[in-house]
């Protein structure tokens, strides 16, 4: 019925240059039946439909993205001028049909039809949008051909699209030898930088636009704004928050969003906080993800839970940026409950297949401890990305899986994907850890031939640690010496721990002599110096040492452990008498010592630095932090529920030994991670297999 009433609204219609306009408003507008219909009443009136109009119709359907039958009327055209082709390739650019832009493009140039200015910006943009650099730079070839290099449109097109595919040289040149410099062009160079990272260049384009006197947008706001984020430059982005006021952009949704992500990036949560409280406008996805993300970084984690809350409160729904902040919170903190609430949530929400959350997850289960979770997460992702391969190696590295760590890596390598510098540092810690000597030496002397991949300070040092642990101490010295660079800290302080376990003096003084020179504040190095001396007896230099540490105002870091019991963190430290349970801890602690002398354990009191009686060196060994941790967790957690220890530096060996009984005892599984690795003990053993 509505088609008859626009063939009679359309009944009379001739006049060429009426019908074009009636065409156009249908394409405006979006209205592809009345189109159809005046196409209909064309065929009908005029027996001769000539270009011009053609045109038109083509026009109509292209922007109605009614794009078969503009194909179609295409193919039929008896004639086709430059207006028909750029039609065609714009409309179809605009409907993120990029491979169809490019191929009619093509077709526009075999058929013997020279681009124009609005041709070529279209396939530029397509470029620009999908990352083909090198189709990019034949289109720029093609435009100084035809003389439109010096167009500002043009020219401002090509400067994105260098920027966009990460060539910001070549952007740069081409901006700089544009005669005429509009707000366009100096916003894709703008944009160019931030998002390549170039931040101080990006400010400093920001400043030659205002001294040209050429006014910004809320796009040039928000990427200067994303540059004094990335640089943390705090009174510099409260500059430009000045300028963003002054020109009125304060209460655009962009600029807002952009203003709290810099604020919370500089670590300004104060300012951060104060723009939501002025404007609840500003409560949305972005930017309370932005805020939250500050949180985290401040290890502020339940004002960040806290602003998740009440994000959702407000009707706000996370998305996976979200998420993933959280999750990376939970696994700095290691915070096993508020991490199983939140994958709830991710379910929930169905962002577990997303790569990002999938990531975050894998890495979050496997800092606290579960690893077993991690893997099912990885396994059960169809097509894992390069992130996620990352990701799970560096799990399995942090557990001391070397093997699985290296099969992991091989899967990585036959899907296609390339390994980068963070993959090989994975890979160097789980051979280091596992002892497989043989393997890491190989994966390094290939990193640069078969991976294409510079190795760095860090992995020269990774190699030093793998080399050390395994006691070929002598090799390791010799990498060292033949280092393309000066061995940096990690190296060192690599070479001093192992010399502390192999017991050699010499090697760890001169090992703890660079590593003093490079962090001369470092209190680790002195505590690894006397471990050395201790344990060979040589108590005058401990003393020596300790004068030195007292003089030097340098104090040992103290070490303590942890473990989250519904949503609360317990603290210990060394002969900690400081928690509400301490009697029943001690009690279970002196339980479980009797129980393990009639299993046969028998205390190591070497890792002792003080030259005190046995029995007082026993006592002080039994009451280390680790010990109260796993006793606490015994006398409050159930059977079945997780026991996962937290410390802040290596587990003692004699702690060990009496975790791998404890864990026979009570017949528990014991999770333990220090600073260096996960220790999981079972039915008397540990999966590092006494190798750490």
């Amino acid at each position: 019925m509505k088609l008859l009433q626009w063939h009679q609204f359309n009944h009379g219609l001739t006049d060429p240059t009426a019908i074009a306009q009636r065409l156009q408003s249908y394409a405006k507008e979006k209205q592809p039946i009345r189109g159809k219909a005046m196409h209909a009443h064309i065929i009908r009136t005029i027996p001769h439909i000539n270009i011009f109009i053609q045109n038109h119709l083509l026009n109509m359907y292209a922007k109605c993205a009614h794009f078969i039958l503009a194909f179609k009327l295409f193919g039929k055209m008896p004639q086709k001028n430059l207006i028909s082709w750029t039609t065609l390739i714009s409309a179809l650019s605009q409907h993120a049909q990029f491979q169809e832009s490019l191929n009619f493009f093509t077709q526009m140039r075999i058929y013997g039809e020279n681009p124009n200015e609005f041709a070529l910006s279209n396939v530029i943009q397509v470029c620009a949008t999908t990352g083909s650099l090198k189709q990019g730079k034949g289109l720029h070839s093609l435009t100084i051909k035809l003389g439109f290099g010096s167009e500002l449109f043009v020219g401002s097109n090509l400067a994105d699209m260098y920027g966009k595919c990460g060539e910001l040289d070549d952007g740069c040149r081409v901006f700089e030898e544009m005669e005429v410099r509009d707000q366009v062009s100096w916003t894709a160079m703008i944009v160019g930088y931030t998002k390549n990272g170039s931040f101080l260049q990006a400010i400093d384009a920001f400043l030659r636009m205002s001294l040209e006197g050429v006014s910004a947008d809320q796009h040039v706001y928000s990427s200067v704004l994303g540059a004094c984020g990335g640089l943390k430059l705090s009174k510099v982005g409260k500059c430009f928050h000045g300028s963003v006021f002054k020109a009125g952009f304060e209460q655009n949704v962009v600029v807002g969003n952009a203003l709290v992500d810099m604020y919370s990036k500089c670590s300004d949560m104060g300012s951060a906080v104060l723009l939501f409280q002025l404007d609840s406008k500003r409560w949305n996805v972005v930017s309370c993800s932005s805020l939250i993300d500050g949180f985290v970084e401040r290890e502020e984690i339940w004002e960040a839970v806290s602003t998740f809350n009440e994000s959702r409160q407000w009707g706000i729904e996370p998305n996976e940026f979200t998420f993933s902040c959280l999750l990376k919170a939970s696994a700095s903190q290691a915070s096993l409950e508020l991490g199983r609430q939140l994958h709830a949530q991710v379910i929930k929400s169905s962002f577990d297949v997303d790569p990002f959350v999938c990531t975050a997850l894998i890495d979050m289960y496997g800092k606290c401890g579960l690893l077993s979770f991690s893997l099912q997460i990885f396994n059960s992702f169809n097509n894992p990305t390069e992130f996620v391969f990352n990701t799970m190696v560096g799990v399995l590295a942090q557990h001391g899986c070397g093997r699985e760590a290296i099969d992991i890596f091989d899967k990585m390598v036959s899907n296609g994907m390339k390994p980068n510098e963070v993959t090989f540092v994975s890979i160097f810690t789980a051979c280091s850890h596992a002892g497989l000597v043989s393997e890491g030496m190989y994966y390094f002397f290939s990193i640069e031939e078969k991976y294409n991949v510079i190795p760095t300070e860090e992995h020269y040092a990774c190699i030093v640690n793998m080399l050390g642990r395994a006691g070929r101490l002598k090799e390791a010295k010799e990498f060292i010496r033949k280092m393309p660079f000066e061995p940096n800290a990690f190296a060192w302080c690599s070479l001093l721990g192992a010399c502390r376990i192999h017991g050699d003096i010499e090697g760890g003084k001169l090992a703890a002599e660079k590593l003093m020179e490079l962090e001369p504040e470092n209190s680790g190095t002195r505590v690894l110096l006397l471990n050395i001396y201790a344990k060979a007896g040589r108590w005058e230099d401990v003393k020596t040492m300790r004068k030195s540490m007292r003089e030097g105002g340098v104090k040992k870091v103290p070490g303590f452990s942890w473990l989250e019991v519904n949503n609360m963190t317990h603290v210990f430290g060394a002969e900690d008498f400081s928690h509400p349970m301490r009697r029943k801890i001690y009690e279970k602690l002196e339980s479980l010592l009797n129980e393990m002398r009639e299993a046969g354990y028998v205390p190591n009191t070497d890792s002792v630095l003080w030259n005190v009686e046995e029995g007082l060196k026993e006592r002080l060994l039994s009451h280390h932090s680790e010990r109260l941790a796993v006793a606490f967790a015994l006398t409050i957690l159930p059977v079945g529920k997780p026991i996962i220890v937290m410390k802040n530096i290596r587990i003692c060996t004699d702690c060990h030994v009496a975790i791998k009984f404890i864990s026979k005892i009570v017949e528990r599984d014991i999770t333990v991670r220090d600073n260096s690795r996960f220790h999981h003990f079972r039915d008397g053993s540990c999966s590092c297999g006494d190798y750490w």
